[in-house]
């Protein structure tokens, strides 16, 4: 019988674990060609998250609880949750029940018709701002182009992976994790199904727009070296516009005796050179600032306690 392990990192989400698990529960008691456990990662809670955890496991013996030191993020608890699996294939959800349960089943049919993934897709996002998405589409869109396709457009965390690729992504050993890249890099035979997002059953979002932000870019620079070349190529243009001014504020000099000719259009143009150096810098600041990560070789993760 083949074995299917749920990853479910929480993080303070006392309000929405008893009912995530019954929602899914009610999904899989009609999977019965399957055997299922349930790891739940407790990510640093300050809640009563691990206390209603812990009264799902003696309820049921299937239900498995990491609990970190600390919250090491979503790629933390990820990461956990794939290096404890010992399943042929693993789903990882959010336990905030925006990723709808209902289509585990549609999941795990795209498995056994061969797919090695099956990731979902968001189609729609309800309750979130009007920022909020446009942030979403254009973080897709450049990533996606960044990474030359291999990351879909509106690809979510929540996927099934068959036990080949979470070996071919454990083996991946960087710091800085941005398993929507992971898991789009690794390869293998891969389908999309389209979702739609549920509203939070309870509590509040912990995804502000500074923290969305930050994750977006993380994921940019430590998927894609592009930002660097864009930074090159935005050189070399200034680089031109400079000679081009140059020339043009010499040939006035040369035939109207005129050197400083346009003296606001120059400060302009050399107010946008140093804006623009600053901008690469900051660029090669994120990747240096990433390296240095690397160069520590910290864990990903810190379990304290298992249950």
């Amino acid at each position: 019988m083949k074995k299917i392990s749920f990853i479910i990192p929480c993080f303070n989400e006392e309000g929405n674990v008893k009912q995530l698990f019954k929602e899914i529960c009610e999904v899989t008691t009609s999977l019965k060609k399957y055997k299922f456990e349930f790891i739940f990662i407790e990510n640093g809670s300050t809640d009563n998250t691990l206390n209603n955890l812990i009264k799902l496991k003696k309820d049921d013996p299937s239900v498995k609880i990491l609990k970190l030191s600390r919250n090491f993020n979503m790629d933390g608890g990820i990461a956990a949750g794939l290096n404890y699996t010992d399943g042929d294939a693993a789903i990882i959800m959010t336990a905030d029940l925006q990723d709808d349960p209902l289509i585990i089943s549609e999941f795990v049919t795209k498995w056994e018709e061969g797919y090695n993934q099956v990731y979902g897709i968001v189609k729609t996002r309800p309750g979130s701002g009007l920022i909020r998405k446009l942030n979403s589409k254009l973080f897709y869109f450049i990533i996606n182009k960044f990474s030359d396709g291999l990351v879909p457009i509106g690809v979510s965390d929540y996927r099934l992976v068959d036990r080949k690729v979470i070996d071919s992504v454990k083996s991946m050993k960087e710091f800085n994790r941005f398993y929507r890249g992971f898991f789009s890099w690794v390869g293998f035979k891969s389908i999309g199904i389209e979702f739609s997002r549920r509203e939070r059953y309870s509590g509040v979002s912990k995804a502000t727009t500074l923290s969305v932000l930050t994750f977006a870019l993380k994921g940019i620079f430590s998927f894609s070296n592009r930002p660097l070349r864009l930074s090159i190529f935005l050189s070399v243009i200034t680089s031109l516009i400079s000679v081009t001014v140059l020339v043009s504020q010499t040939f006035n000099w040369i035939t109207k005796g005129v050197p400083f000719d346009g003296f606001g259009t120059l400060v302009g143009i050399l107010l946008l050179l140093i804006s623009l150096l600053f901008g690469a810098l900051a660029i090669l600041s994120e990747y240096i600032g990433l390296i240095i990560d690397e160069v520590k070789n910290r864990p990903h993760f810190i379990i304290d306690e298992e249950f």
